[in-house]
Order: structure tokens, then C-alpha cells, then sequence
């Protein structure tokens, strides 16, 4: 496969047409598509699909754009770096993180990295849904508690507890004498489906609660404010219940020794990491030198 093909490709999927291409590219459109039309040839598949108002991706041309488009990118930046002599960071880095880490920490610690690699462009989306770093265009995630995953790889820079939380106006509930675990009203995350039973630690003394989930809510915040409302019980890291004064008014039943908080970076698991990420990582577990979360 003629690399220079490919990257003239790659360039016009991400374009989405020869015409800008050319314009963005200040190359040909003529050849740009007498250069797709040799990568065509040489594979022996259609890659996209050509009429007089569109121009499409065929399957076969999505996997290869897909597959190709982000070690192209590596290949030129490793290209640039040894042509200028350093491994400075540079360019874009797209990263992904949970809304709470971004909304109460993320912001300071991107102004640091900014200072300290004013070559990169640091854009940060602050979101909950689980994204593929691939097709969703991220150079590195940061995950609570990731599944283990092939295509990752990464680090552990900071952890936190999690505690059985309620406003004093709830009363917490003896275990029955029959063993029988008490059922509490509560307020749960809604993209996690958890049921209980809930084991919590308080001092030498485990106790056990049945969550009777009275609302779902999409953050952590938005639950805080509801047990603090007295809407019932509810899990929350340590960190966020610390963060202000009025969280005095939680009332900490105990802590859940089964549900330990790790928060990860992450990137993808190819041999070619490009400084700007290995730079981002590094960063990231130097701000939490005591992998210890605080808000």
C-alpha cells in the first residue's frame, strides 16, 4: 500500500469530497483523484462511492479511514518532531472525562498543563457516556473504575472512598434482629443499575441496607443536593462530600470497603504514543502524587 495514496485518501474522507481536499489542501483535485483511484486498484476494493452531487465512503473505505487515519496523524508528528530535532509536545489532544473530575478539578489542572506545554491545544469534553477513542476522534479518557479493556492502556492516578451517605433527618435503620437487612429509600445514579444489597463499614461494625431507589439522576451533584434535601440515602466518594461546608448537614452512615474509587487515564494500546499524550499522563499522576482524590 503506497502511503502517500493513503494519506491523500484519508484527507479526502476527512474532507468529505475531492473539491475540499484541494481547497484545504492547496493540492489538485485531479490528482487527489487519480491518487485514490491507484490506492483503489492496488487493494482491489471500491473505497468510495462517486455521483455528481456526493461523494460517500463505501464500508471497505470507512474501515480503512478508521484504521488509518490516527496513525497517519503519529507518522507525521513523529516525522515533525525528528525534522525539528525535539520531542516537544505539540498539536491537538483531545480528551474525554467523567462531568464531576472536569467540573470541579479538570479545569485548574488544564491551565497548568497549558502553561507548562503551551504547544498543545488542550480540548476537553466533560461527559459521562462511555466513548471509543477511535471513532470518537479522543486521544486519552479518564474513567472511574474502567472494565479492563485490550485496546487501553494506562494508569491509576488517583483514589477515593465510597460512603453510605443521608441527611440527619433520615434515620438510619438497626439491622433486624431476624438478619434481615433494613430497606432505605434512595437516590441512584441513573446510567448505573444497582439494586444493592449495600455493605457498609462503620468503625469495626458492618451493616447491610436493601436501596429502595426513589430517583434516578444523571451526576453526582445533583444527588448530593437531593440526599442533602433529605430524598434518602445514597453512595458519593468521600472527596465530593468534603468539598463545601454545607455538606456538614450529610450525616456519613458508613463507608463501603467493596466499592473501592480509581480513577484512570487512559489512551490506546499501539506502540506509537505521541509525546503530547505520554506528556498528559505524566501530568496528570504528578498532580495526585498520593493517588489521593481531593475536591
Amino acid at each position: 500500500m503506497d502511503l502517500s495514496s493513503l494519506a491523500d485518501f484519508n484527507l479526502v474522507a476527512l474532507h468529505g469530497g475531492f473539491g475540499k481536499a484541494s481547497r484545504a489542501s492547496g493540492r489538485p483535485k485531479a490528482t487527489l483523484s487519480r491518487r485514490v483511484m491507484d490506492l483503489e486498484q492496488s487493494l482491489g476494493v471500491r473505497l468510495l462511492e462517486r455521483d455528481v452531487r456526493a461523494l460517500r465512503l463505501t464500508e471497505e473505505g470507512q474501515a480503512l479511514y478508521e484504521r488509518t487515519h490516527t496513525l497517519l496523524g503519529e507518522i507525521k508528528e513523529a516525522g515533525d518532531s525528528v525534522s525539528a530535532g525535539l520531542a516537544t509536545p505539540r498539536g491537538c489532544l483531545r480528551v474525554s472525562a467523567p462531568v464531576l473530575f472536569a467540573h470541579t478539578l479538570l479545569g485548574d489542572l488544564a491551565a497548568g498543563f497549558a502553561r507548562a506545554y503551551p504547544e498543545v491545544l488542550l480540548d476537553i469534553t466533560a461527559e459521562d457516556r462511555q466513548v471509543d477513542l477511535v471513532s470518537d476522534g479522543y486521544d486519552v479518557v479518564i474513567r472511574v473504575n474502567p472494565r479492563p479493556d485490550a485496546m487501553l492502556v494506562g494508569r491509576c492516578f488517583a483514589r477515593d472512598d465510597m460512603l453510605l451517605v443521608a441527611a440527619p433527618s433520615v434515620v438510619r435503620p438497626p439491622s433486624g434482629s431476624d438478619g434481615v437487612p433494613a430497606v432505605v429509600p434512595a437516590v441512584a445514579l441513573a446510567n448505573m443499575f444497582d439494586h444493592g444489597p449495600w455493605h457498609y463499614q462503620d468503625g469495626d461494625v458492618m451493616s447491610t441496607v436493601i436501596p429502595d431507589i426513589r430517583l434516578r439522576l444523571s451526576s453526582l451533584i445533583m444527588i448530593r443536593d437531593a440526599v442533602i434535601a433529605g430524598a434518602g440515602a445514597a453512595l458519593m466518594p468521600q472527596s465530593l462530600i468534603r468539598q463545601a461546608d454545607k455538606h456538614a448537614a450529610l450525616a456519613v452512615w458508613g463507608r463501603l470497603p467493596d466499592r473501592p474509587v480509581e480513577l484512570w487515564v487512559l489512551h490506546a494500546s499501539r506502540r506509537l504514543v505521541s509525546t503530547k499524550v505520554t506528556a498528559f499522563v505524566d501530568y496528570l499522576c504528578r498532580a495526585f502524587p498520593q493517588r489521593v482524590l481531593a475536591l
